[in-house]
């Protein structure tokens, strides 16, 4: 496996690029035009400076990746490519576009994997040119930092297409946990229902939003609170990955919480939105109820 394309450029995608650059891989990175391709590219940049500056990698370590990634326009791009991993958006309609343009330039023996966090991967396999070398492989926001890597695969996914991706993920450093076609997988099935609670317990006046993620996050020894967390996470993804986990399972206790409900239609999706639980705008978030 020589290159790989990334489509999506955004937070996830571009961390995908990244560590794949760093790791030797030759990069296709592409978007819905090349100017948010190119855009994507100048966040990678900006995150290996910072990471020379702390003096965490060399400067030509810096510069031997970035020289890897190559922006492109559209999923038309990835005919040379190896593995193709689709880091778009987690809603299916849009996946499943992305999946039927790639299909017509994938290569015979090349593999397709989306980055899907919740959506399972049988059904979106029913969009790719072979189920059989079409894979779930998820990762954890922020790439570079998060050490996991979900490897799920669907019902037709061949035995070689789960080998070959679980090298690719090896060679950049993570660590792989196979999981099964089951909506949320392990982290998100575990994850969300947290997340939504905390949703619940605000909604109801359990507590405020400061003593919520406190509670959390030293009653619990967690790096942040939930509230906290879904921010991170962004809103309108915590949405979406509960309801497949709700309609999934047709199981109650993964019912949205109205108050997450409410935020989203609202636009406050979290931290890339300026808001959220919190109030991103100042250089100190501060809670919005």
């Amino acid at each position: 496996m020589r290159i790989v394309g990334v489509i999506g450029a955004g937070q996830m995608g571009a961390g995908i690029a990244q560590v794949s650059a760093q790791a030797g891989f030759r990069v296709l990175l592409s978007d819905v035009s090349i100017d948010r391709a190119q855009a994507g590219l100048s966040g990678i940049a900006k995150q290996l400076n910072r990471a020379v500056a702390k003096e965490k990698i060399a400067g030509a370590d810096r510069d031997a990746a970035l020289a890897l990634i190559e922006p492109v326009e559209g999923a038309g791009a990835m005919g040379a490519c190896d593995l193709v991993i689709e880091a778009a958006t987690e809603r299916e309609a849009v996946k499943r576009a992305i999946f039927g343009e790639v299909g017509k330039v994938l290569r015979p023996d090349a593999i397709l994997a989306t980055n899907t966090s919740s959506i399972p991967i049988t059904r979106l396999a029913q969009a790719s040119p072979d189920p059989a070398r079409f894979v779930g492989v998820h990762f954890f926001n922020p790439v570079p930092v998060m050490g996991l890597i979900e490897l799920i695969r669907g019902l037709a996914t061949s035995d070689a297409t789960v080998a070959a991706v679980e090298g690719y993920a090896q060679t950049l450093g993570k660590r792989v946990v196979r999981a099964n076609d089951a909506p949320g997988f392990i982290v998100n099935r575990v994850l969300m229902p947290m997340l939504n609670e905390a949703c619940f317990a605000l909604g109801e006046g359990v507590a405020t939003i400061p003593d919520i993620d406190a509670a959390c996050q030293l009653g619990l020894n967690h790096p942040m609170g939930p509230l906290t967390l879904a921010d991170f996470i962004g809103l309108d993804t915590c949405l979406e990955i509960t309801r497949v986990l709700f309609e999934g399972t047709g199981d109650p206790k993964f019912r949205p919480a109205p108050l997450l409900i409410k935020y989203v239609e609202a636009g406050w999706m979290g931290k890339k939105a300026g808001r959220g639980f919190y109030d991103y705008a100042g250089e100190t978030p501060v809670p919005t109820r």
